[in-house]
């Protein structure tokens, strides 16, 4: 019978330090090519539609992620994973942990291997759910001495604080600005909604690792392209979803695009990441396809 998954059981199960590791692997076998992901597939529906992402392991799974737009219920979806060999369903997540938690683990692997080893203040500008799983991540990876948190909201700022010094034990400040929260840090994480740039290249220190997870189109964006534009290193976890958007992502067209690096090739050592301390080096998230039912696949014990 397969393995029913809970946002309780997948919170009980999955630790940030195997996650990550997890991650790495993912992005490696994409590399590879042992990992097949495709493009999304989005079936309107009339009102929203639904949106499907699928993924191949040779040799022991295939699933897939599918989730809706109609914004009924926040964060909700189906992860299914088969075992390769017998087609039978091995495992099945529903809730809205299980992405999250991916999205988070792929953004501790890209800071693992971009940020500076000492690398200890962490700005987060966003402070929901993005924010939370990415903080999880990283501090997996990074010992963090610091942490400040922007959001508009004040309230929502003061409680994402509040939790991180409790469940954490970081320090950890509701910054009045994105300024504010990004003056001194080594790392920067934008995962907002916004539309419009939240922080500004020249306020960076030398040698920051910054990542975006947040609207990465024209017209729609939470870095501005000058950031893109006088980054050392830009890497993405999927070169093809990067630059599949439609509308176009904000790296089409520019210098950007032909120097664009795969996370997993950084991984494998076929291409260089960071290579000096005072490179500021950014991750262009875009949520590798395949990688929730990956990430299922480890939690339900399929190789």
């Amino acid at each position: 019978m397969a393995q029913l998954m809970t946002d309780s059981t997948v919170l009980a199960t999955v630790r940030a330090r195997d996650a990550v590791t997890w991650m790495k692997d993912a992005a490696v076998a994409a590399h590879r090519g042992d990992l097949h992901a495709p493009a999304r597939v989005r079936a309107d529906l009339g009102g929203g539609a639904l949106v499907v992402t699928a993924g191949h392991l040779d040799g022991s799974w295939y699933g897939y992620r599918a989730y809706d737009t109609f914004g009924l219920v926040t964060g909700e979806q189906v992860v299914v994973v088969h075992d390769a060999e017998t087609g039978r369903v091995h495992a099945v997540a529903i809730g809205a942990e299980l992405g999250p938690r991916r999205t988070g683990a792929l953004g501790g692997a890209a800071a693992d291997v971009l940020a500076n080893p000492d690398a200890s203040r962490l700005a987060l500008i966003g402070a929901g759910t993005q924010a939370w799983t990415q903080l999880w991540a990283i501090a997996a990876v990074r010992d963090l001495a610091e942490v400040r948190v922007f959001a508009r909201d004040q309230g929502h700022r003061a409680a994402f604080a509040r939790r991180v010094r409790e469940e954490h034990g970081v320090a950890c400040v509701p910054a009045t600005s994105a300024r504010d929260a990004v003056d001194g840090a080594d790392l920067v994480v934008c995962a907002t909604t916004s539309p419009t740039p939240v922080i500004a290249a020249e306020w960076l220190v030398p040698g920051a690792y910054v990542a975006t997870l947040g609207p990465k189109q024209m017209g729609r964006h939470e870095i501005e392209t000058g950031l893109l534009e006088s980054a050392d290193v830009v890497v993405t976890d999927s070169r093809a979803q990067a630059v599949g958007y439609d509308p176009p992502s904000t790296i089409v067209g520019t210098r950007v695009e032909d120097h664009l690096v795969e996370l997993g090739a950084v991984l494998d050592g076929a291409a260089t990441g960071r290579s000096s301390r005072d490179q500021i080096c950014l991750f262009y998230s875009v949520g590798l396809a395949g990688t929730e039912p990956y990430l299922l696949a480890k939690l339900a014990g399929l190789d």
